[in-house]
């Protein structure tokens, strides 16, 4: 028995600190987005902060050790076989859900995900006892702490319209005070905002937090709490008093909020949600100690004592796992991925958008667009103006992007001020308000009083929040899901299934992990051929067309050749492979095009003229890459309709039309790859050579019908082919006839220069 104890302990351990490690890239979203999405300070800085506040926050967690123990299920009802299979469901769920999620960069709940799964797992082996002893389905709420469960899930439901409205209200009211120009404000009005904002930040972090801590006695903590207004009141003044001097140093006083923010997010984050990740090994552990301790039967000896309030978890684990946390934080390469979502949501500049529109999202921002306008009808028109000026931003699109903050230190500051206020009160009542939660929202609720969210931008903005919000709703349902299933195969199949659930584990890790290196790898060699905002001069104008068009040709030549090959086939996976991949590459080209306006901004004087060879290029490209789409859609709807086969004489002249179209686009990548542009006018000699061949086809055709042929959809089908192949043989030699025109102008412009 003490081996097997043993195992358990190594195993929970291991799955403790991995866990840290998932649930770290998910969370680093929450405390990292500010400071970095403002570049306030510097990213290292940043980190330094970051790192700082999670190991100092790690001691704040013992208080809320006792979710992982009792908040959810009843202990007393549990023997302690019982209570090991509901950790080890939890851990094992938890490590494989957060790393999903990492992988494909939604920041999802970890306080969610770890009540939901011990939900999950109470309920199942709840159900399973009363399934083998009294087979009264009434009693399952005597197993569960229901009280306690509500009381979470109401307060997280809560955390999320709270988070959005303050964080909205707040920042409204500052952006009405500071304007986009706020240097000019900060001499003045800066004083008391870094006062309440400072004060807000101690209270709430350091003061509430120490209520929680277990070395700090009993006598501390009651002045403590008996003093709260003396205490607010003191800080307001002390911090007021400290903004003015340092306004007076000519320090910027924001800069000092999102550094002081950043920390204290960092512990605040820590404090809450370090229970996510080790409170069920830490509980785990101390069940093992009173088993042994009390010598009792495993599937008898139940496990009341896990309800104690006495219990805290080490001052030693919280420092380690604090630990593990700072390293993670600093190497995790999936918490970019994590942040980029919820930048891109609360950007102050438009262009490229992560998120496509739904029809909620429109009818939402319908909505909105309509009752805003009929309040702008009954307001004032002086005051209309001068609210209006209070939000124009005059300073946006002046530098270069890479240059420019996604919004600026206003917003930083508030988004640090409010989170921060709202986790650290959350903590201070033992209420587990998830971070991502609170963080995410309050972000939201900025970024809209802000304006970020314009007609521009909104409808893709309001898309993206829903996809997040589903996504929340999905851990829970999944979590619970996870763990119930993980419990009832771990509490039928013993060992066996144990060991198989760490392999499989350990299998997921490793391929999300590789899986999501080739991802990001991907992802950047795609930035660096389809992003144009390094163009500054006529050769690299050039150089970008050539590269582009080289590519679209190259991966046309395959596609279309695919196509007709699943399409003769009958092969559906094909086709629907290579929709999928077209779909994506023409998303791809779509992302260009958003960068246009960045693209034309960062141009030198003499190359402004070529830009516009540029830009109908890339609409040459789309419209091969969109005729592509539309045969690779009609051949898989063909054979997904289980329509009748082409024709044998109907897939050989398709075969013919993709040699040669293959042979034509060939010498078209040959020449953009290598610049070799003498032979531009044979190149488009060809067009009508192939233009030829499908009209003859099309003729072949036409007396099929009239004699032999017999089948609409498949005639439908193959004139749809040949007329796409039409369209995009005219788009091919416009875009080349098009580079023709672009040469001879560079030519010119040299010979005038």
């Amino acid at each position: 028995m003490d081996n097997y104890l043993y195992l358990v302990i190594i195993t929970l351990i291991t799955l403790g600190i991995i866990d840290l490690m998932v649930g770290v890239t998910n969370d680093a979203v929450n405390f990292l987005n500010s400071a970095i999405g403002s570049k306030a300070i510097s990213f290292r800085l940043i980190m330094i902060l970051a790192s700082a506040g999670i190991l100092s926050g790690a001691v704040f967690s013992s208080g809320m050790m006792e979710i992982a123990r009792s908040g959810i299920y009843v202990p007393g009802m549990f023997s302690f076989n019982d209570v090991i299979v509901i950790f080890l469901a939890v851990m094992i769920t938890d490590i494989i859900l957060l790393d999903v999620f990492n992988y494909f960069g939604l920041p999802t709940s970890t306080t969610v995900s770890i009540v939901f799964e011990l939900l999950g797992a109470a309920v199942c082996l709840g159900l399973y006892k009363i399934v083998s002893t009294s087979g009264d389905w009434s009693t399952l709420s005597q197993y569960i702490n229901t009280e306690k469960a509500s009381e979470i899930v109401i307060s997280i439901l809560l955390s999320v319209v709270l988070s959005f409205t303050v964080g909205m209200a707040v920042q409204y009211l500052s952006r009405l005070i500071f304007t986009f120009q706020y240097e000019r404000k900060i001499k003045s009005f800066g004083v008391i905002f870094g006062g309440i904002a400072l004060a807000s930040i101690s209270y709430f972090i350091l003061i509430k937090g120490m209520k929680t801590v277990s070395f700090i006695d009993k006598a501390t903590k009651e002045w403590i709490n008996t003093h709260e207004l003396h205490l607010i009141l003191g800080s307001f003044v002390l911090f007021t008093v400290f903004s003015f001097i340092l306004i007076r140093l000519k320090v910027n006083i924001l800069k000092v909020i999102i550094g002081v923010g950043t920390f204290a997010l960092a512990l605040s984050f820590a404090g809450n949600d370090l229970v996510n990740f080790i409170g069920v090994p830490v509980a785990a552990i101390q069940a093992i100690g009173f088993f042994q301790a009390s010598g009792g039967n495993p599937d008898t000896y139940m496990m009341s004592e896990l309800a104690s309030a006495d219990i805290v978890a080490p001052a030693w684990i919280l420092f380690i796992a604090g630990g593990i946390m700072m390293i993670t934080l600093w190497t995790s390469k999936k918490a970019k991925t994590v942040i980029e979502t919820e930048m891109s949501l609360s950007s102050q500049d438009g262009g490229s958008e992560k998120f496509e529109p739904n029809t909620l999202s429109r009818w939402i921002v319908r909505g909105f667009v309509n009752i805003g306008g009929a309040i702008s009808y009954l307001m004032p028109r002086t005051l209309r103006s001068r609210l209006d000026s209070r939000f124009e931003n005059t300073s946006l699109g002046k530098k270069n992007k890479e240059e420019e903050p996604m919004f600026d230190m206003v917003r930083a500051s508030v988004n640090l001020m409010v989170a921060s206020s709202l986790i650290a009160l959350g903590t201070s009542m033992k209420l587990p308000l998830s971070t991502t939660y609170v963080t995410f929202m309050v972000a939201m609720g900025t970024a809209f009083a802000d304006r970020a969210w314009d007609r521009e931008s909104a409808v893709y903005r309001v898309s993206g929040v829903f996809h997040v919000i589903g996504g929340w709703f999905l851990t829970a349902a999944t979590a619970f899901a996870g763990a119930f299933i993980i419990a009832y195969l771990l509490k039928i199949g013993g060992i066996i299934t144990f060991v198989g659930a760490l392999i499989f584990l350990a299998i997921l890790l490793v391929f999300n992990a590789k899986s999501h290196k080739k991802k990001v790898a991907a992802q950047a060699e795609r930035k660096l051929k389809l992003a144009r905002e390094d163009i500054h001069t006529l050769q690299q104008v050039s150089d970008a067309s050539a590269n582009q068009i080289s590519e679209v040709f190259a991966k046309s030549n395959i596609f279309y050749k695919e196509i007709v090959d699943g399409l003769t086939k009958n092969d559906l996976t094909t086709l629907s492979m290579n929709k999928k991949l077209i779909k994506r590459f023409l998303r791809e080209l779509d992302s260009t095009n958003d960068n246009l306006y960045n693209f034309i901004r960062n141009l030198d004087d003499t190359s402004v003229k070529g830009s516009r060879f540029y830009i109908i290029s890339l609409g040459y490209l789309q419209d091969i890459v969109e005729n592509l789409y539309v045969i690779a859609g009609n051949a898989h709807n063909h054979v997904d309709n289980n329509h009748k086969l082409l024709k044998e004489y109907q897939g050989n002249d398709l075969r013919l039309v993709a040699d040669e179209l293959g042979n034509w686009y060939a010498e078209v990548y040959s020449l953009y790859k290598r610049r070799d542009f003498l032979k531009l006018d044979s190149t488009m000699k060809q067009r009508d050579q192939l233009q030829k061949v499908i009209n003859d086809l099309l003729d072949k055709q036409i007396d099929h019908i009239r004699t032999t042929e017999n089948s609409p959809k498949n005639s439908k089908l193959y004139f749809s082919i040949l007329l796409e192949t039409n369209e995009l043989i005219s788009s091919t030699f416009k875009l080349l006839r098009l580079f023709k025109e672009f040469e001879e102008f560079k030519l010119n412009n040299k010979k005038q220069n």
